[in-house]
């Protein structure tokens, strides 16, 4: 279809193959690290899809034309616009990359008009975004989101009269990030923030609303309180800290690392606890030392199946981190590994399978930078604070407790 008024016509060049770029606009899990908020696809030719925006925008349609690394035309139903429309996606080899041309066609008429400018806004900032997903694995819609870098604490009436804060509503800080946006603007422990960006704030709400249409980056006005003094700075809304994604052989000796680090950690924690203190919830709702060590292998075990799923290139779920807290399965592990030194066994096992897993990664999953992303963000960031961070002054409360029975 010609460019012309009744169409916007755009084009990206992106540094991967035609076949992976193809592969963004036709699977659930890379059309959500790019495009929307959840999708359903059927990737076939005829096959229907569904995406979804947290706006509340969404868009149905089907593929009527589906030609793998070549090109796409989409039966396009949006929320948003006065009628259904037609997206079409050609995909070329450029320059070691693919050279991206999207059309999306527009009707005559007023209704049209009105809405084509955020129409072409909206996906030059996707193809922007596709771009990103596709050679770093950032996804930008969070990447840009802006972070302050402050700490909060609680704050009424009570407080403000004790700090000398002639106001009783806003934000008070229990501190600040190194590095972040606060820090260099001079806020500081017990500041309490009145007003960000021209709005006033008087609650985490309210400070959430401020933010709102904002990126990292921007610098805004903040006026605070301290003590009785109302003062002024310039903030920069800071960017948000990217996971790192070291090459495979670097990641999987350092998870070999952190996982000696965590099982000398339980060694030390059980050391002269017996199989009934081990055994022992504090209360009907709370873990024993056995149940949080079932509930640490149940997180092995689900975190190789998500693997598993992203290397088969499946549907990926959401909820890997609740899997392993379903109460029945947490059972199903401590009566079929009663014993506190078989439980610790079958834990170590399990972590050497995972790294076992990561080792065999294909390189093909690896290229794929919005999944190895995933993967190093869980085994950098998530793992080395579950231990210490989530479950070690819980487990040490319930040796505590059960000695005091």
């Amino acid at each position: 279809m010609a460019s012309g008024p009744s169409a916007l016509r755009l084009k990206r060049l992106v540094n991967a193959p035609p076949a992976e770029t193809f592969r963004m606009f036709t699977h659930p899990v890379a059309l959500r690290d790019w495009l929307c908020d959840a999708a359903q696809v059927e990737p076939q030719k005829g096959g229907r899809l569904y995406l979804w925006w947290s706006s509340g925008a969404h868009a149905t349609g089907a593929y009527t034309t589906f030609e793998p690394g070549k090109r796409l035309a989409i039966e396009w139903h949006h929320s948003r616009e006065p009628e259904p429309a037609r997206v079409r996606i050609a995909f070329a080899a450029k320059d070691g990359g693919t050279q991206v041309t999207l059309t999306h066609a527009l009707g005559p008429g007023p209704k049209w008009r009105k809405v084509a400018p955020a129409a072409r806004e909206a996906w030059e900032s996707a193809l922007e975004h596709l771009q990103s997903a596709l050679e770093t694995g950032i996804d930008l819609r969070i990447a840009r989101l802006p972070r302050l870098g402050i700490f909060i604490d609680d704050f009424n009436a009570e407080i403000a009269a004790r700090l000398g804060v002639p106001v009783d509503k806003g934000i008070r800080l229990a501190g600040v990030a190194d590095g972040a946006g606060a820090q260099a603007a001079g806020l500081q422990k017990d500041d309490v923030i009145v007003k960000l960006g021209g709005k006033k704030v008087s609650d985490f709400a309210s400070l959430g609303a401020a933010l709102q249409d904002r990126q990292a980056g921007e610098v805004v006005p903040v006026l605070f309180y301290r003590g009785d003094r109302k003062m002024s700075a310039q903030m920069e809304l800071s960017k948000r800290p990217q996971a790192e994604m070291p090459p495979l052989a670097e990641l999987v000796d350092r998870v070999r690392k952190k996982y000696s680090e965590i099982d000398a950690g339980f060694a030390k924690l059980v050391e002269g606890v017996s199989e009934d203190e081990a055994g022992s919830r504090p209360s009907t709702d709370a873990w024993s030392v056995k149940d949080a060590i079932a509930h640490f292998i149940l997180m092995e075990r689900d975190t190789q199946s998500w693997f598993a799923q992203m290397a088969n290139d499946r549907e990926i779920g959401e909820s890997l981190e609740f899997r392993p807290n379903v109460e029945a399965r947490v059972r199903a592990v401590r009566e079929v590994h009663p014993a506190l030194d078989v439980l610790l066994d079958e834990l170590m096992r399990s972590e050497q399978e995972t790294v076992a897993m990561l080792s065999a990664l294909p390189a093909e999953f690896v290229t794929r930078k919005h999944l190895y992303r995933r993967v190093t963000g869980w085994m950098l960031e998530v793992i080395p604070g579950h231990f210490t961070e989530e479950h070690l002054g819980l487990m040490q409360a319930a040796i505590q407790s059960a000695r005091q029975k």
